[in-house]
Parts: C-alpha cells; sequence; structure tokens
C-alpha cells in the first residue's frame, strides 16, 4: 500500500520498479489491489455507520441500516475491482491496434496500479460531508498523471503511438471510474435506492443462508 505513495510523488522511479519486478496476476491482485479495495470500502462502511452521508437535496445525514450498508460495500467492492479488470482488458484490446505485442499482464499491471490513486481517495469517503465526485475527480486527475509516467514503462508502446495508447487508456479510465461513481454516488446522495434491488435481495439471502 505504501507503493501507492511513491506513484503519486515518485511515480518514474515507483514504475521503473514495478516494470522491472515483472509481477505476476496473482502478486498484483492479492498484494496491492485487493488490499486498497478492502481498506476503503472498510473506512467508507465504518463512516457510514457512524456518521451517515450528507444529503444535498433533502439537506440533513442520512443514516444507513448495518444490512444497508454492507449490500451496498460488497456490491462496490465488486464494482471496483471490475472496474479494473474491464479497464484493463479495454486498455488492452485498443493498444493491439497499435502494436501486437502487447501481453495482457501489461495492460493489467498498468491498471492495477494506475487505479491506486483513485482506490486511495476512496478512504476520503468516509466522510460525512465531502461529495463521492470531489474524491473521485481528484483521484482521477491523480491517476491520469501517474499513467503518463507508467505507460511508456509498463506497456512499452514504441514512441510514435505511446501518446495514443495513453490517451486511448485515459478515456478507458474515465469512462469505467466515472459509470462505477455514479452509480455509488446517487446511492450515497439519496438519489438511488439499492435496498430494493433484486442484488440486493440475493446478498442478503446469502448472508442469511451462510449466517444459519
Amino acid at each position: 500500500m505504501i507503493k501507492v505513495f511513491f506513484l503519486i510523488f515518485e511515480p518514474n522511479v515507483a514504475w521503473e520498479k514495478i516494470a522491472q519486478a515483472r509481477r505476476g496476476y496473482f502478486l498484483i491482485t492479492v498484494a496491492h489491489l485487493l488490499p486498497l479495495i478492502l481498506v476503503g470500502t472498510a473506512l467508507e462502511a465504518w463512516g457510514l455507520h457512524k456518521n451517515g452521508k450528507w444529503q444535498p437535496w433533502l439537506q440533513f445525514y442520512k443514516h444507513f441500516s448495518t444490512q444497508e450498508i454492507i449490500n451496498f460495500e460488497l456490491i462496490q467492492f465488486v464494482l471496483l475491482f471490475a472496474v479494473v479488470i474491464a479497464s484493463a482488458v479495454l486498455i488492452y484490446k485498443i493498444s493491439q491496434t497499435f502494436q501486437d505485442r502487447l501481453t495482457f499482464l501489461q495492460a493489467y499491471t498498468t491498471a492495477a496500479y494506475g487505479f491506486s490513486p483513485l482506490l486511495l481517495l476512496h478512504f476520503v469517503d468516509a466522510s460525512a460531508d465531502i461529495p463521492p465526485y470531489v474524491t473521485w475527480l481528484v483521484g482521477l486527475g491523480l491517476v491520469i498523471w501517474i499513467l503518463y509516467q507508467g505507460i511508456p514503462r509498463v506497456m512499452q508502446p514504441d514512441p510514435t503511438h505511446a501518446f495514443g495508447v495513453y490517451l486511448s487508456a485515459t478515456i478507458v479510465v474515465v469512462l469505467t471510474s466515472g459509470l462505477a461513481r455514479l452509480i455509488t454516488a446517487m446511492y450515497l446522495l439519496g438519489y438511488m435506492d439499492l435496498q430494493h434491488s433484486w442484488l440486493s435481495h440475493r446478498i442478503t439471502n446469502l448472508g442469511n443462508f451462510l449466517g444459519h
């Protein structure tokens, strides 16, 4: 998790070490990606339980039930992980139009570490007063910044195609993370009710089944 701060403040050095380490899928996922997502969702769950979330259109703090928080955070955990996977797939597919020697591991490494600032800023969502779109915008800006440093080192595109690969990856990150943030923000701000959704009922039933 400390690597996230190196990516933000010393991106060149951090990306060089990541490129040289050549870690596999399992180590990247278990040692870096999942802990970031897990800590972020746990902190947000604690914040929702303790302070609720400010509802701008109703002008009051909404307090969520334990079951609502569990359902939401489970959905969000899966959604954030899916965003990284989907981004890696799209970056891989798009980048192959520029160079066919790119491997999916390179695209996955770029996405998993590239999303780090956005996942780190998710920690701030534990606050009851900070709107979800603020953390997304700040995190997105940092992601775009570090991808500029990381893509040439990890994906190693031809110099003539480097900016095209970077621009494509940026568009993918904006679209995938933006869609996920839109869904979760609408719920947190009171514009969407996940409590009565089909997926929420499935999660609740699964939890009851495991409890017995």
